[in-house]
């Protein structure tokens, strides 16, 4: 007889799974090994630049959401990054590259950026008081903020022709910004130098050659600004889109052990615009086509600078902020989570989600700060796939996209299942390598025993009442995929009457139960007890 929560859940999905299709599929989970491994902080998200004029297809998404007009005082801000306890937070953006800091030397006037008709984007240079630079800090402190900052990397060059710029870089005023920076006792986590100029660059490019000697004086300058100091920050570049020869040549240049992160962004669903977002979000093989680009970089890395690790630096979807009614939607979480499956099975230690809060992709409303359902997909990543990366083989249809870490911060493995299909309700078996199933399994006595055997090494003496598993469905309110309400197992999410992020809780069911995934849903399903010799160590 089915237990109680598995009935309810059962009726809280039916309208989503009534009159479909079923198909039966057997999971297998390797947790004999790690393929690959995360940051424990993997989860990132961006800060940008743009000012509340930048518009886009005569729509402005940014209003007061940049780094320098963010309201750092409302609440919902803070606690929607406490709730991560310690988000990684890069701030860069296309502007970066045009802002000056109100520091030191500088005699350049700092202007707040300007619509500007020839400027880089349609804008003029910008500047960064040290007053609010003082704020972002205290803000971050107090909520635990792990901070990867862009500098200006295109100070004192020149344009050569359309948008190839040259000469050396100009470090004096990032050299005393940094200098302010350790003085006040600013925890910088890394120092990421440029935005988008790699390759052909996007509004700028500067050639591998020049960028790689000028990340050697910035190396020289990180060395010796925290000479006395117990950390120091890592060096990210280029902070740009993929460019085989390009990013090869930069680790070549700048030699071992510069570049501690070799940073990319991906906009993999085009631009913002495009009537076709919702269709390339549900199209397996075309969510497919960027692992190419994660194997490429991989290769290069290993090639030219094992010593540096592959982050993905910004990616929002589709470029231009985003996708009106598309990115701020429930149906982008199957893009967002598949992203960062499989960024993390191709070694990319740390993913950068554009944007916290601003544009169309914000996790965070631009106006109101609540949170989009992607803010709540990050957030159960974040807490319940850890850093070690496992193997998964399905016989699925390829519809089914299942990606299994070690469980974060506890023993078991946790499997993500997102299905894409509009029609069809997979019921699945899932086991592990050893051919030992941890559902739907009615050799009972046996299965428990194995269980017994196997699962020592937890330190816990399992026995028949207590083997269960924890689920997550995700579904949009009403069925409507372009949603901006999220249903965690049948339940919209909103937040508590004290306007905190709520507990997201599973249910808890029979290990031997069935595993049923409804047509556009999204499930993590924690094995608490799973034999994974990989999760033990």
């Amino acid at each position: 007889m089915a237990s109680l929560p598995a009935l309810l859940l059962f009726l809280a999905l039916f309208p989503v799974i009534l009159a479909v299709e079923v198909e039966h599929a057997t999971i297998t989970i390797d947790g004999s090994t790690t393929i690959a491994e995360t940051d424990n902080n993997f989860v990132c998200a961006t800060l940008d630049w743009w000012p509340h004029d930048k518009c886009d297809y005569h729509h402005c998404p940014w209003g007061y959401a940049s780094v320098i007009n963010l309201n750092l005082s409302h609440p919902a801000l803070a606690k929607a990054i406490k709730a991560f306890n310690r988000l990684r937070i890069r701030i860069g953006g296309s502007l970066q590259d045009r802002v000056l800091y109100d520091v030191g030397s500088l005699k350049t006037p700092c202007h707040p950026f300007q619509k500007m008709k020839d400027g880089m984007f349609g804008f003029s240079m910008g500047c960064l008081h040290m007053n609010r630079w003082d704020e972002l800090n205290k803000f971050f402190n107090a909520t635990g903020v792990i901070v990867t900052f862009g500098l200006n990397a295109l100070n004192g060059r020149k344009q050569l022709k359309r948008n190839l710029w040259g000469g050396d870089w100009d470090y004096t005023n990032a050299q005393d910004f940094m200098k302010y920076t350790i003085s006040k006792g600013y925890h910088i986590d890394s120092w990421e130098f440029g935005n988008e100029l790699s390759g052909s660059g996007i509004g700028a490019s500067v050639g591998a050659e020049q960028y790689g000697k000028d990340l050697i004086n910035l190396k020289k300058i990180i060395n010796n600004l925290y000479s006395n100091s117990p950390f120091k920050p890592s060096l990210i570049a280029p902070g740009g889109f993929f460019d085989r020869p390009w990013f090869a040549k930069l680790l070549q240049v700048s030699g071992p052990h510069v570049v501690d992160v070799i940073s990319h962004h991906l906009y993999n669903l085009g631009a913002g615009v495009d009537p076709n977002l919702v269709r390339k979000i549900l199209d397996p093989e075309f969510l497919s086509r960027v692992s190419t680009t994660f194997s490429n970089l991989t290769e290069i890395i290993s090639e030219n600078g094992p010593w540096s690790s592959a982050w993905v630096g910004e990616s929002g979807g589709a470029y231009n902020s985003g996708g009106p009614h598309v990115s701020n939607t429930f149906v982008n979480s199957f893009w967002y989570l598949d992203q960062l499956g499989m960024a993390s099975k191709h070694h990319t230690k740390v993913y950068c989600r554009q944007t916290l809060i601003g544009g169309n992709y914000g996790l965070l409303n631009t106006t109101t700060f609540l949170p989009n359902p992607d803010y709540y997909s990050a957030l159960l990543w974040h807490r319940l796939m850890g850093r070690r990366v496992l193997a998964v083989d399905s016989d699925a249809s390829p519809l089914l996209r299942s990606y299994a870490h070690c469980t974060k911060g506890r023993p078991g493995v946790t499997l993500l299942l997102l299905n894409l299909s509009n029609q069809t309700n997979f019921v699945l078996t899932v086991q592990n390598q050893l051919n030992i199933e941890v559902s739907r399994n009615n050799r009972r006595d046996r299965f428990t025993d194995g269980l017994k055997r196997t699962f020592s090494w937890v330190g816990i003496k399992e026995t028949d009442k207590n083997l269960f598993r924890e689920e997550y469905h995700l579904t949009p309110k009403n069925g409507y995929l372009q949603s901006q309400t999220m249903v965690l197992n049948g339940i919209p999410i909103e937040l508590t009457e004290a306007e905190l992020i709520p507990e997201l809780e599973p249910v808890h069911l029979d290990l031997t139960s069935p595993i049923s995934i409804a047509p556009l849903s999204i499930s993590f399903i924690v094995f608490p007890n799973m034999d994974a010799p990989a999760c033990a160590a």
